[in-house]
């Protein structure tokens, strides 16, 4: 074998290495609320480097605790939640050239539209967050209420039956209850979906289709079911074809198969 195609092998094993962990991790120990989210950004657009914002962060979150209140709080828990708050200002190797892209759309708008951008983010970082917003998705299109029983059934038939599962996928919960995309109910661990939000933007759709892409370890996906992904469902995604995708997406493909099916692969994958 050449040295080139030793190398190219080594390269393609490196990348699956990354995308194996990224996609195996669970990760989510924390509540995280969205005016943190929000915070991050903030700083990364006022130009604060890596290390700028970790020691804000630190300073912020030592007062903030997971259920929105104040109070102090251990160095060991709020740093769980600025592992999280990385995904923005400090994400994987490859998933640098879509968050600059999520920073761009994020810059043009204010922080009251960022909620889609921060939902592609945490999908693409944390697949294990995408899984529990698409189990949630499917019971809330069978029912009007979820309860926390159902959530964490359907992720132990993915994950298996451990309690780490089900403690991540708690804190996922909670999170999405304080981004305001899923109400409590009078019923203790029972919850309701809020106002959906029409996505008007073609490019934020187009990030959000991004980050299905990323959170899938195959790199692939047919366009009709991202775009019906019960992931998105606190979102309205709007119509587009294959096509136009990926002539607004530099690191899309689109592959026709059937009479009208489109799929659509990251490229390099």
């Amino acid at each position: 074998m050449s040295v080139l195609k030793r190398l190219s092998c080594l390269l393609l094993n490196l990348k699956g290495k990354e995308m194996s962990s990224r996609h195996e991790k669970l990760g989510f120990k924390q509540t995280v609320q969205k005016v943190w989210m929000d915070k991050t950004v903030q700083m990364m657009l006022a130009g604060l480097s890596e290390s700028e914002i970790r020691d804000e962060l630190n300073d912020y979150l030592s007062t903030q605790k997971q259920s929105g209140g104040m109070g102090d709080r251990g160095q060991k828990t709020y740093g769980m939640a600025i592992a999280l708050l990385a995904s923005w200002f400090a994400p994987d190797k490859e998933l640098r050239q879509f968050r600059d892209d999520a920073l761009s759309l994020a810059r043009s708008r204010p922080s009251v539209e960022w909620l889609p951008l921060h939902w592609a983010v945490m999908c693409a970082s944390y697949p294990f967050f995408l899984n529990v917003a698409r189990q949630v998705g499917r019971l809330l299109n069978l029912q009007d209420q979820v309860t926390q029983v159902q959530i964490f059934s359907r992720l132990k038939e993915q994950y298996g039956d451990r309690e780490t599962v089900a403690r991540n996928a708690r804190y996922a919960v909670r999170s999405l209850i304080a981004w305001d995309v899923l109400d409590d109910t009078k019923s203790r661990g029972c919850y309701m979906k809020s106002d959906v939000l029409s996505i008007e933007d073609p490019q934020v759709a187009i990030l959000l289709i991004e980050s299905a892409l990323l959170a899938n370890p195959e790199a692939k996906s047919a366009l009709g079911l991202i775009l019906n992904n019960p992931a998105f469902f606190p979102f309205n995604l709007p119509s587009m074809t294959g096509d136009y995708v990926a002539k607004n997406c530099e690191r899309i493909d689109v592959i026709r198969y059937g009479l009208d099916d489109e799929l659509l692969k990251l490229k390099g994958s």
